[in-house]
């Protein structure tokens, strides 16, 4: 049995919000100083593209090789315990089943990509790489090893936990609106995770797993890396009236440390006898 890894396909809705990225991550979510002309965005947009673009076309190459000579490349994707379908790791994202598996998962590879990308241009590159293969291995590891595993949704389900994952524990303003956004458009992917709705549909649940705890993991553990909390000019004020209290009250130290004028001990009652002497 083949088990397909399947998005849901929102169409347009993807489209559109993938041409409002540029808009909610510019600022103070980039790695860049936050201001960026315009140009120098569109091209930092344009950038982030490519890596995305790559992948999806790799995806419709194999799919319309097969068409073309009409063959099943399907056999080389991830059959789990098996020394042959450790080939699956590497080939898994570029099969699928047929033309409407592949459309479903193309969308959110490009604007869950270009998102990766452009919010985090010194992480991207690690974390497309360790989610492609990781969400594989662990495919492969926790698989039923009757069944054959291809789609690209392991990947989907990987990008998308870590964009979710990482905006809310790094608290920055604008990456928890990006996180919100994935939040609305694949809420509902948390469905094909769940074998007993999966299964009779010959989803792969294990896929999808994979690819969401591979997600979360590297949100986890790359979060000190990258765009961080942004700091606002009043934080940054309030830090400097704490810098100068913090030195009056050590200036005050050092200076009662010196008597005032004022601090006079008290004379003992020797001091303040008055003794009178007269002659006779």
């Amino acid at each position: 049995m083949v088990f397909i890894q399947k998005s849901v396909p929102l169409g347009t809705l993807f489209l559109c919000y993938s041409a409002k990225i540029s808009d909610l991550c510019s600022g103070t979510i980039l790695d860049e100083p936050i201001g960026m002309d315009n140009k120098a965005e569109r091209k930092k947009f344009l950038g982030s593209l490519v890596i995305p673009l790559i992948i999806v076309t790799i995806m419709w190459v194999v799919k319309t090789i097969e068409w073309s000579f009409g063959i099943y490349l399907g056999r080389f994707g991830i059959t789990p315990h098996t020394a042959r379908g450790l080939i699956g790791i590497f080939t898994l994202p570029f099969l699928h089943g047929n033309w409407e598996h592949l459309l479903s998962n193309t969308i959110p590879i490009i604007v869950l990509g270009t998102a990766l990308y452009y919010c985090y241009p010194s992480l991207a590159n690690r974390v497309m790489l360790i989610t492609y293969l990781g969400s594989g291995l662990l495919t492969w590891c926790i698989g039923d090893p009757s069944t054959t595993h291809i789609g690209a949704s392991a990947l989907v389900y990987g990008l998308n936990l870590f964009l979710i994952t990482s905006g809310f524990i790094r608290g920055n303003r604008m990456l928890i609106v990006i996180s919100l956004i994935m939040v609305f458009l694949y809420g509902s992917l948390i469905w094909g995770m769940i074998p007993s709705l999966a299964i009779p549909q010959n989803i792969s649940w294990e896929g999808h797993l994979s690819g969401a705890l591979i997600g979360i993991l590297l949100a986890i553990f790359l979060r000190k890396e990258g765009p961080q909390k942004e700091v606002y000019h009043w934080e940054e004020d309030d830090e400097e009236d704490d810098d100068s209290n913090g030195s009056s009250s050590d200036d005050s130290t050092d200076s009662t440390s010196e008597k005032p004028y004022w601090d006079v001990p008290t004379p003992s009652n020797d001091e303040l006898t008055v003794r009178y002497r007269f002659r006779h």
